[in-house]
């Protein structure tokens, strides 16, 4: 499954996931947004975005004080069963 890339690197709160928002709005669902932060506050905020948002934070990680959030696009609430 192929993955967008957004480098947020260098941006401080709110930007990164202001941002990552906006890319996540262009996708469709299931699709999966990669970001990369440096932002230590990010951690927080991606975990407080995705759980407001209904994204899911399936994947975090840390190298080198470069943030790495992979997020899958939340189902869109008007397709319905």
């Amino acid at each position: 499954m192929s993955e967008t890339v957004l480098d947020v690197k260098g941006l401080s709160c709110p930007l990164p996931v202001l941002k990552a928002n906006r890319t996540l709005r262009g996708m469709q669902p299931g699709e999966r947004l990669r970001v990369i932060a440096t932002d230590r506050a990010s951690v927080a905020d991606f975990q407080a975005f995705c759980r407001e948002t209904g994204h899911a934070l399936i994947a975090f990680g840390e190298d080198g004080g470069i943030l790495s959030f992979v997020i899958r696009r939340r189902p869109d609430p008007a397709a319905g069963p």
